[in-house]
């Protein structure tokens, strides 16, 4: 079967993929960006930024990938205060959890130096580290000496809105209303069987999973999520050095 559709391997995009597992690749996200790009996929799960930097994208309206307040797998482990940090080392694979790092921090005054962080395994050791996704969740539910920001928090704090960290986006041109509308069954599928998925995935214990799917993760791309784009939009214009684009909604 040849897959049009890309998707992140991590817990929180289960249920926007259940019933097209088998025509859906999942890699990191900045893997998937260079897939779409390349033409290999129709649609992908991608971080948000990869569509608000880059035009010939549509965005699928209605599904996102979302929280309002605590998010629990996009966070800042710091040893040191957040206003004294020189450095931090960023987990690379979204993009969208960099920027909105930086815009945050930008929002306080802070411009500390953002290096790459090359390997998962340093992440314990080092001072200041940007971790994302399930490997985030892995750190967090282990023994560390780090403090915890987390920036679904922090985004909350900061504007009252839900934060964006994935949409569907939709090579322009190559997508129709079939496409479209599978994967607006895949999510309602997916959040009607929720406690199935809870069930079903291996990863992390039970208790956690539906705390974080059913709790932390919000699925809606609706008014208030749409508001909370808008407010991203404006502070990546306002603290970066490069075009910024409106996403289109189909």
């Amino acid at each position: 079967m040849s897959r049009r559709i890309g998707s992140v391997p991590y817990l929180n995009s289960v249920p926007l993929t259940r019933g097209i597992e088998d025509e859906t690749e999942f890699v990191v996200p900045s893997k998937l960006a260079d897939l779409l790009r390349a033409g290999e996929l129709d649609a992908a799960l991608l971080s948000v930024t990869e569509v608000l930097f880059n035009e010939g994208y549509d965005v699928l309206d209605g599904v996102a990938v979302a929280s309002r307040g605590t998010v629990k797998s996009v966070f800042l482990a710091h040893r040191q205060p957040l206003d004294a940090i020189e450095v931090i080392h960023c987990d690379t694979a979204s993009l969208t959890s960099v920027n909105l790092l930086r815009v945050l921090l930008a929002e306080r005054g802070l411009q500390p130096k953002l290096e790459p962080l090359v390997d998962y395994s340093q992440a314990s050791i080092l001072p200041n580290v940007l971790l994302i996704g399930n490997p985030g969740i892995e750190f967090l539910r282990a023994p560390h000496a780090h403090s915890i920001w987390d920036l679904g928090q922090a985004w909350d704090t900061l504007t009252g809105l839900p934060f964006v960290y994935a949409i569907w986006a939709l090579r322009r041109g190559r997508h129709d209303n079939a496409l479209r509308e599978k994967l607006r069954a895949a999510k309602a599928d997916g959040l009607a069987h929720l406690e199935q998925t809870i069930a079903e995935y291996t990863d992390f214990d039970p208790d956690f999973r539906r705390a974080y799917l059913g709790d932390h993760i919000r699925y809606d791309l609706g008014k208030e999520e749409k508001a909370g784009l808008a407010r991203f939009i404006e502070l990546l214009r306002q603290h970066g050095n490069q075009p910024v684009y409106v996403p289109t909604y189909v």
